[in-house]
């Protein structure tokens, strides 16, 4: 059974060319050269991998592990387990 980060980290090797080592569940998404232009890619990479709708709202994820309970939450929100998970604020959000 693959769990959801070794799939996550599938895609980012894929589509971002990056080596596996640097993926590690603390690694911050800016680090790993992933703004916000490319978290957006990256959830509707998701999305489609993943067989699951992401909501309207914004959210903040800063680290791959905040990736990985995000959509752990969504899919256990869609199989009906639990509550979708609750946006916390725009990710990435530009300074005042």
């Amino acid at each position: 059974m693959t769990t959801t980060y070794e799939q996550l980290c599938a895609i980012l090797v894929r589509d971002y060319q990056l080596q596996p080592e640097a993926l590690a569940l603390t690694a911050p998404l800016e680090d790993l050269g992933i703004d916000s232009l490319g978290l957006a890619e990256l959830l509707f990479n998701v999305e489609d991998e993943f067989h699951i709708t992401m909501p309207s709202e914004p959210v903040e994820l800063l680290t791959l592990g905040d990736v990985v309970n995000f959509i752990d939450g969504l899919i256990a929100a869609q199989d009906g387990d639990a509550l979708p998970p609750t946006p916390m604020s725009a990710a990435f959000a530009p300074a005042p």
